[in-house]
């Protein structure tokens, strides 16, 4: 048996046990299996990585906290919903990754999304390692007074897992300004300091980094950008279809307009909008950041150039590139097949892996540039580690000079997968190339670092 061949047994046998030793989390199974299949060439030429037990103790959580958090309605009556944060590695630096509210939230869901920000984390090159939080909360309907209550209750319990030098929590769906401002402020006020380092998004005026809010968005964009000139194009003039309404949507579709492009959809559960004009951005962001409206309501001030499908597919329309930006697996094979027949060019994923495997192996079979989103959208936390920069030295950035580090940090990281797949014999699988070359930055830490 060839070294090849011996580590993708060993991958194979550990896929199993993984399996087995997390039954229910189809989220945290799809994610690992999306990884570990692209290692066995690395293992092979690495074998110290394999004898020191390295994937065996990457895929398995450093830390694991479930809490109940009880909070009351502004009718007197008591909730209790489910409170996760998933340390998962911390060779690289403090754990760093977002807090998502939403129903769907389960412990799942919170390890794929802690297990893909090992890797997106350790692409930044910015010395964070990787963890996710969240509770199946929902904020949508309520009130700020019960959104508040329920932030409180949350970080009663939270305070005492994080730390500016331990574990840096962010937003993601469901965890915007406001809830990072209600979390922030329990923080303060149980522990008595003004860490700012301890969350990041917070607000401009008391600790948070300007482009932040853009930051995913914008970077997914420049990821896109970047696998096309690597095909000798721009995105000058090109149509692109764009799923979701919500923070990272919105800036995908700001940043594709100020590099000429044409973002002519957004989506949200109810269906979405197709604008042959083109999506209005002042409109979509008076209604889904202002009045936390749905996208009918854009549809029906917007005019005659734009109309509303009800639970329809953004991905049936036409476009030079897709840029799915909502939650994970909202584009699977049948989706893919569409996109191809219409003519994408890339994909770029803007949330968290978007994309099912199925759709994943049609586009790169058919030779569409595909950027995973633990490339394609590190923007957000690269940006969030810069907003821990400034905090430490408590300074403040110009918009400009973080839009330079970002654009800067996107490009690396598009150079360093584009590098690492043809080194490894996968040329143009960007894939690969972040599987890779996350692994082994996180790895050389690991190895150092003796067995914990």
């Amino acid at each position: 048996m060839t070294t090849r061949s011996a580590s993708t047994s060993t991958l194979d046998h550990l896929l199993t046990e993984i399996e087995h030793r997390n039954p229910a989390q189809p989220e945290f199974l799809q994610a690992a299996h999306e990884v570990l299949e692209t290692l066995a060439p690395v293992l092979a030429a690495r074998p110290e990585y394999a004898e020191a037990g390295l994937v065996e103790r990457l895929v398995e959580p450093e830390r694991q906290v479930i809490f109940r958090v009880p909070w009351q309605d502004d009718r007197g009556r008591v909730h209790v919903n489910r409170g996760f944060r998933v340390e998962f590695n911390s060779a690289l630096g403090p754990y760093k990754g977002g807090l998502r509210f939403h129903p769907s939230v389960d412990l799942g869901v919170i390890k794929f999304l802690g297990f893909e920000q090992i890797f997106k984390n350790a692409l930044t090159g910015l010395g964070i390692g990787g963890g996710k939080g969240g509770s199946d909360f929902d904020p949508h309907g309520r009130s700020d007074a019960e959104v508040m209550r329920f932030c409180q209750s949350f970080m009663t319990e939270l305070y005492r897992h994080i730390g500016e030098h331990t574990d840096v929590p962010a937003g993601d769906i469901g965890v915007g300004g406001r809830e990072i401002g209600y979390l922030f402020g329990q923080y303060r006020r149980i522990t008595n300091r003004w860490e700012a380092g301890v969350l990041t998004g917070k607000g401009a005026g008391w600790g948070g980094s300007l482009i932040r809010p853009e930051a995913t968005g914008y970077g997914n964009v420049l990821f896109a950008a970047a696998m096309l000139r690597e095909r000798g194009e721009d995105l000058e003039g090109q149509t692109a279809v764009v799923s979701g309404s919500g923070n990272v949507a919105i800036y995908t579709i700001e940043k594709l307009a100020a590099l000429g492009a044409n973002a002519v959809t957004c989506s949200d559960s109810s269906g979405y909008v197709v604008d042959e004009k083109g999506i209005d951005l002042g409109l979509l962001k008076q209604v889904k950041e202002v009045e936390r409206g749905r996208v009918d309501t854009y549809a029906e001030r917007r005019g005659s150039s734009a109309r509303f499908v009800p639970g329809g597919r953004v991905w049936e329309v036409p476009a030079d590139i897709a840029l799915p930006s909502a939650t994970q697996n909202e584009l699977d094979e049948n989706d893919a097949a569409a996109l191809i027949r219409n003519g994408v060019k890339a994909v770029s994923e803007g949330a968290n892996m978007p994309a099912t495997p199925e759709a994943v192996h049609l586009l790169q079979r058919s030779g569409v540039a595909f950027g995973p989103g633990k490339a394609a959208n590190a923007g957000g936390v690269a940006v969030s580690a810069l907003e821990m920069a400034q905090n430490h030295a408590r300074t403040s950035w110009t918009a400009a000079r973080v839009e330079e580090e970002l654009t800067r940090i996107m490009n690396d990281i598009h150079t360093t997968c584009h590098e690492t797949a043809e080194r490894y014999g996968a040329p143009g699988d960007y894939v690969t190339g972040a599987n890779i070359a996350g692994f082994e930055r996180v790895a050389d830490a690991m190895l150092a670092q003796g067995v914990i």
